[in-house]
């Protein structure tokens, strides 16, 4: 059985880290803080009881997307200096 307690508290804790990541002023820190909801909702998806679900966004979106993200920051600081 789900305990809604703790599928509340990964919830929140997902709105926290998306929050930050809108408010951020850094763009590396509002990509970390992304990474984080991310991973944060794989948590969720296994806590449901859906681990193909929890894979996926594991890989893309929290790990792909990540990568992509920061690849991108690179190239942009890259092309500033």
């Amino acid at each position: 059985m789900i305990n809604p307690g703790l599928s509340s508290l990964f919830i929140f804790l997902v709105f926290v880290a998306s929050l930050l990541a809108v408010e951020a002023k850094k763009a590396f820190r509002a990509v970390l803080f992304m990474s984080l909801a991310g991973l944060l909702t794989a948590v969720i998806f296994v806590l449901w009881k859906a681990p193909d679900v929890a894979m996926t966004e594991a890989a893309i979106g929290a790990g792909f997307t990540t990568f992509l993200f920061l690849m991108a920051l690179n190239r942009i600081r890259g092309k500033e200096k």
